[in-house]
């Protein structure tokens, strides 16, 4: 759905952040950015051509070398500036999100709360970036490397974490002494000028952080610009491909975070109130919009008969009303679209023979009935062969699925084509140490429903839901978002008379 340049000038125009400067430019495409409890349009944000990503680039590639020289204890104190401003204005920027995401503020408070954990751990990049040293290690010759950074970078984020995801990824970057340029979400790209904003009060150079809106057309410009060295992305898995595929062919680094089909395994042993409250939160949290959303219970034993019931019934009493209520426990679906899609798997999990325990469909809140709406849904005798188990639905779906025993379990796990994130509820320290060596899942959580690593750890899943080698922020980060260099040295004074015609060796 686009707008005509006579409707966007009745309401806000939401631009890019060039150069360090707001930009509101006389967009030919734009398209309109939904209040989601309410259906109303807020405003429309303009999407980028290639020219605008041009122009971004041209200012971060102007801004490296100053800012690629500046000492990393200069560059800290930039981060810890920009750390005060957000936990000074945490809860604007959690509004922001609520406003054109519609997840429930408190949820949108603990998005802003992880991305601040990674600024702090950006702050300590003098550290990070200390590389290593060898003396005499052959005779009159020292060995050291030493980290340096790649350039022009970019990162290109989803609707769901529109304050959290680019923190995965700019703070690193930048503390290393890239600069960086953002393609968020057109869904919800307010937050993004805000922190570019913050950044800009915190003293960061012009140029340094970049953010250019758009869809389609922007993110190939950046994935083909000669000047951007590296991309970071999250996303659905099919783009994500896309997105390592052709970044790879122009030359780039590429870190390609995809999609995900999280599975709870629930062993007979289990608390099951525990494990009650962990399905509840983990599959209807943020309606479901999630990357380590569970949207798969696998029921071991005769778990089943005795948790469905539980389920069932908490299912039924989710509190779902406008975000901004602090008693939300579950927001509106993101867009009309994703309504209508998630609406059909909903549909197609009936038709292939799934027992619908709690239909989401047809929901409603007084006060707001063009917002997009849906309750939580609950299916029983899910199976292997169902897209409704096979695909990601990113809705408020959870389907249980039942096995015999932990083996069988552990088998169904693996078996899928997607390794995100996974939890197993269980009493037994055996199976808990058994789970975590031989499940096949990138991030593992043992009874704890969405194991998403702290800042420090880095973030990233196993087969098809990551396309590159090495994961989101923590040290992985600093690792993509530098090279290494080895340097060799001796002195005239150590060096001996005549040509040397072997491999030289340690002597």
């Amino acid at each position: 759905m686009f707008s005509s340049p006579a409707e966007v000038a009745t309401q806000i125009t939401i631009g890019h952040h060039l150069n360090g400067r707001a930009r509101v430019p006389d967009a030919s495409r734009s398209q309109p950015v939904f209040n989601p409890a309410t259906g109303a349009v807020t405003g429309h944000v303009a999407l980028g051509s290639e020219a605008d990503v041009a122009a971004a680039v041209a200012a971060a590639q102007a801004a490296f070398p100053a800012w690629a020289d500046t000492p990393p204890l200069r560059r800290a104190r930039v981060m810890f500036k920009f750390l005060e401003l957000l936990n000074q204005n945490k809860d604007q920027l959690a509004h922001l999100i609520t406003a054109e995401h519609g997840k429930v503020f408190t949820d949108a408070q603990g998005e802003v709360s992880r991305g601040i954990d990674i600024v702090e751990f950006a702050c300590g990049i003098p550290q990070l970036l200390k590389g290593d040293f060898t003396d005499q290690v052959s005779t009159g010759l020292d060995n050291w490397t030493l980290r340096q950074p790649l350039g022009v970078v970019a990162g290109i984020t989803p609707f769901n974490f529109p304050v959290m995801v680019p923190m995965w990824m700019f703070p690193v970057a930048i503390a290393a002494g890239n600069t960086f340029v953002l393609k968020p979400s057109p869904i919800d790209p307010s937050a993004s000028l805000f922190m570019a904003e913050l950044l800009r009060q915190a003293g960061l150079p012009d140029g340094v952080f970049n953010v250019v809106q758009g869809d389609k057309e922007a993110v190939d410009a950046l994935l083909v610009h000669p000047d951007v060295k590296a991309v970071s992305f999250v996303g659905s898995t099919p783009i994500a491909n896309y997105i390592y595929e052709t970044g790879a062919h122009h030359g780039k680094r590429v870190q390609a975070l995809g999609g995900a089909k999280n599975h709870m395994v629930v062993m007979p042993d289990a608390d099951l109130e525990q494990a009650v409250d962990g399905l509840i939160g983990a599959a209807y949290g943020s309606a479901g919009e999630r990357c380590m959303a569970i949207s798969v219970a696998v029921l071991v034993g005769d778990v089943a008969d005795r948790l469905i019931p539980m389920l069932q019934a908490r299912a039924k009493t989710l509190v779902i009303k406008n975000g901004i209520e602090l008693d939300a426990e579950m927001g509106p679906i993101v867009t009309a679209a994703a309504h209508q899609r998630i609406t059909g798997y909903i549909e197609q999990g009936v038709k292939e023979g799934a027992t619908l325990l709690v239909d989401g469909r047809g929901h409603t809140v007084k006060g707001h009935e063009e917002g997009f709406w849906m309750g939580g849904t609950l299916f029983d005798h899910v199976t292997p062969d169902m897209r409704i188990y096979k695909e990601e639905i990113f809705g408020p779906v959870l389907g249980c699925v039942r096995v015999k025993d932990f083996a069988e379990a552990v088998e169904l796990v693996n078996a899928h084509e997607f390794g995100n994130g996974v939890s197993c509820y269980t009493r037994d320290g055996h199976v808990a140490r058994e789970f975590s060596r031989r499940i096949q899942v990138g991030m593992v959580g043992i009874n704890v429903p969405i194991p998403v690593p702290m800042a420090w750890h880095g973030f990233g899943g196993w087969k098809k839901s990551l396309f590159g080698d090495m994961h989101a922020y923590g040290e992985e980060g600093v690792r993509f978002y530098t090279k290494q260099k080895s340097i060799m040295q001796r002195w005239p004074e150590s060096i001996g008379k005549g040509a040397e015609f072997v491999m030289p060796t340690a002597k």
